[in-house]
C-alpha cells in the first residue's frame, strides 16, 4: 500500500540515511532531507535542504512546514535534548529518535529490548558522570519516556555499515580500509577478537526504520534495529582480509589505546572498547521483524553486504583521505616494531 505524508529527515545523507531516504520516497512519502551536504534530486517527492540541524531556531522554523514525522539522525548533548524533544513531540505526529544498541549492558545474551542498560546498572562513577555516546542515547530515551507523550519511537541500531561507513572493533573504515587498500597493516586489540559482534547492512536498516514511520503500533516503543547474524571480530577481520587484503596485528588493549587515543584524559575510545566491543553483542531481532513484516531471510548476509559495498568503494577516489593522526601513529608504531 502506498503511503502518504510529509517526512523530515535530519542528517539524512549519512550511512543509514542514504538508504532510508529512497526507501521512504519509494513508499510514497514526500521527504525533505536537511544536512550540510549540497545535494540535488529531480524527484519532486524528494528535496535536499542545506542547513544546520543543530540550530534550534532553524529547526523550529523548519517545523512550521507541517511535517507528519521526523527521523532524526543527529547526536545531541543530553542538556540540549530536552528542549529539542519537546519541540518535536509538540509539532509532529511521529518522532523517530536514533538511539543505539550501545545502551545495553553486558547482562543478557541474546539482547532483547528489555535487556538492562548501562545507564541503569553501571557502577563506574567516572563513566556515569560523563555524557558518553551510550549514556547520552539512553538519557535521550528517558527524556522521551518522561515527556508525557507517546508519539515517539526510539530505534537502537547495532553496528551499521554502508559505503559511507565501515567498522572493525573501534576503528573506522577511513583508517583501516584506507590502510588495507594501500598495503599497510592495522593494529587491533587482541582482547576483542573472540567477542561476538553484530553488523547490519544500512540498506536493511533503512527498510526497517521506514516501516516504523507513522506506524501507530510503534509509538512509545524501543526497537533494536538489526540482523540476528553475528560473528567474532576475528571472523569479521577475515572477511575484510578476503575482500580488501586487510592484515591485522593484534596487540594488548593498552598498546592499542595509546596509538588510537594517546590523550589519557580522553576516555571515549576506552569506554567504547570496555563497554561495548569487549561485550558479546548477539541480538534477538524478533521485535523489529514482527512489526515491519520482514524475516531474517530478507536481510543481507554480512559477507555479501561487505563485498557489495567494498567492491563499489574501490573506485571511489574520495576514499583516499585516511585519518591522518591515527594513520601516522600506526605508521610510527610499525616503524619502531619491525
Amino acid at each position: 500500500m502506498r503511503k502518504s505524508g510529509k517526512i523530515l529527515v535530519l542528517g539524512g545523507t549519512g550511512a543509514m540515511g542514504v538508504y532510508l531516504v529512497p526507501e521512504l520516497v519509494e513508499m510514497g512519502y514526500t521527504v525533505d532531507v536537511v544536512s550540510l551536504d549540497d545535494l540535488h534530486c529531480c524527484d519532486p517527492k524528494l528535496n535536499y535542504i542545506v542547513g544546520n540541524a543543530m540550530d534550534d531556531a532553524y529547526v523550529e522554523k523548519l517545523l512550521e512546514n507541517g511535517y507528519d514525522a521526523c527521523v532524526d539522525f543527529m547526536i545531541y548533548p543530553t542538556q540540549r535534548f530536552e528542549k529539542r524533544a519537546s519541540m518535536f513531540l509538540s509539532s509532529l505526529k511521529h518522532y523517530i529518535y536514533l538511539s543505539s544498541y550501545r545502551v545495553y549492558a553486558d547482562k543478557q545474551t541474546p539482547i532483547t529490548e528489555s535487556a538492562p542498560r548501562l545507564l541503569d546498572v553501571s557502577t563506574d562513577q567516572r563513566f556515569l558522570q560523563s555524557d558518553d555516546y551510550s549514556l547520552k542515547k539512553a538519557r535521550g530515551e528517558d527524556i522521551l519516556r518522561q515527556s508525557g507523550k507517546t508519539n515517539w519511537t526510539a530505534v537502537r541500531p547495532a553496528i551499521t555499515y554502508s559505503k559511507r561507513r565501515f567498522q572493525l572493533i573501534t576503528l573506522e573504515g577511513i583508517t583501516f580500509v584506507d590502510r588495507a587498500l594501500n598495503g599497510k597493516k592495522v593494529l587491533v586489540p587482541k582482547e576483542a577478537l573472540d567477542k561476538q559482534a553484530t553488523m547490519t547492512w544500512a540498506g536493511d536498516v533503512g527498510k526497517m526504520i521506514a516501516r516504523l514511520v507513522l506506524n501507530k503500533a510503534a509509538y512509545g516503543e524501543c526497537y533494536t534495529v538489526s540482523t540476528s547474524e553475528h560473528h567474532t571480530w576475528g571472523e569479521i577481520a577475515e572477511y575484510y582480509k578476503k575482500l580488501i587484503g586487510l592484515e591485522i596485528v593484534p596487540v594488548d588493549k593498552e598498546t592499542f589505546l595509546k596509538v588510537i587515543q594517546p590523550d589519557p584524559e580522553n576516555y571515549s575510545d576506552r569506554w567504547q572498547l570496555e563497554y561495548d566491543r569487549f561485550f558479546d553483542r548477539v541480538v534477538d531481532n524478533s521485535k523489529i521483524l514482527k512489526i515491519t513484516g520482514l524475516a531474517q531471510s530478507d536481510l543481507t548476509r554480512l559477507y555479501d553486504g561487505l563485498k557489495k559495498e567494498l567492491t563499489a568503494l574501490k573506485s571511489d577516489v574520495e576514499w583516499n583521505t585516511g585519518s591522518a593522526q591515527v594513520n601516522g601513529r600506526m605508521d610510527e608504531y610499525f616503524k619502531n616494531h619491525n
